[in-house]
């Protein structure tokens, strides 16, 4: 989950996936159309990208954020506007009553839940009967293009990187395997959508010190090569990616996100 195993802080996280998530999060908000004046859950909720548009783009009478990470809860209480706010709790036993809340919602989150059907359980037992349930990945195997150049290439250069590619560690980040997981809790009339933003680097020094920072899985890779791999590894990308003549890499981000109703 978006949690201290995978980020030491905050500040890190933004640079890397943080400001893409919210590009995502403004286009989630709207899709999922829930009417002003409900009360909101958002689980693993991170540097409260989610929470923020959320309260900017959907009038929520509340909004809890809940994340595993003493810092990130920080992080996010120290700069997300009222009437949000935020408890450390675990998605797989949320620290919320039953039937609490009118929308339940998740962003870039479910992968990293360790059983990821429990997570949804949870995610449906807090929402009332007949709320919204609704969450968002990245599309890793495809179209989150910054993370594909670079894995593509780690695997390349190195046969052992491929256990650590998102595409092959998530594969529930599918429309199929989301529609079936929504159908397991009982959810009802799932459906599931892309969501493409662009992702514009000024320059590939903008794309590349992201990875040098951080402990997901691509920067946690990065930094475990030692300085020459890393180099060839930085280079093979750069030959990549479809740089413009001032410099500017414009890239794809595709998230999939799914909505649907809790049971009666």
């Amino acid at each position: 989950m978006t949690g201290p195993q995978l980020w030491a802080s905050g500040e890190a996280y933004e640079p890397y996936v943080g400001r893409w998530s919210r590009l995502v999060a403004e286009r989630f908000v709207d899709w999922v159309a829930v009417p002003a004046g409900r009360s909101w859950l958002d689980v693993g909720c991170g540097t409260g990208a989610l929470t923020t548009t959320i309260v900017e783009r959907a009038s929520p009478r509340s909004v809890l954020g809940v994340d595993p990470s003493e810092r990130f809860v920080s992080y996010a209480t120290e700069r997300v506007p009222s009437p949000a706010a935020f408890a450390i709790g675990d998605a797989e036993q949320l620290p919320v009553e039953d039937d609490s809340f009118d929308a339940v919602v998740s962003g870039l989150v479910l992968n990293f839940v360790p059983d990821p059907a429990q997570g949804l359980d949870e995610m449906t037992r807090a929402a009332v009967p007949g709320g919204v349930v609704a969450v968002y990945v990245w599309d890793y195997g495809d179209n989150m293009q910054l993370m594909r150049a670079f894995w593509d290439a780690a695997r390349e250069l190195d046969a052992a990187a491929a256990e650590l590619d998102e595409a092959a560690r998530f594969p529930i980040c599918k429309p199929a395997p989301l529609l079936a997981l929504a159908r397991d809790a009982g959810l009802r009339d799932p459906d599931v959508v892309p969501i493409d933003v662009d992702t514009v680097f000024r320059d590939f020094d903008d794309y590349w010190s992201p990875f040098l920072g951080g402990h997901a899985p691509a920067p946690a890779y990065a930094m475990s090569l030692r300085p020459a791999e890393r180099e060839r590894l930085r280079e093979r990308i750069r030959s990549r990616l479809p740089a413009e003549v001032d410099g500017t890499i414009r890239l794809v981000a595709r998230a999939w996100a799914l909505r649907a109703t809790a049971p009666s």
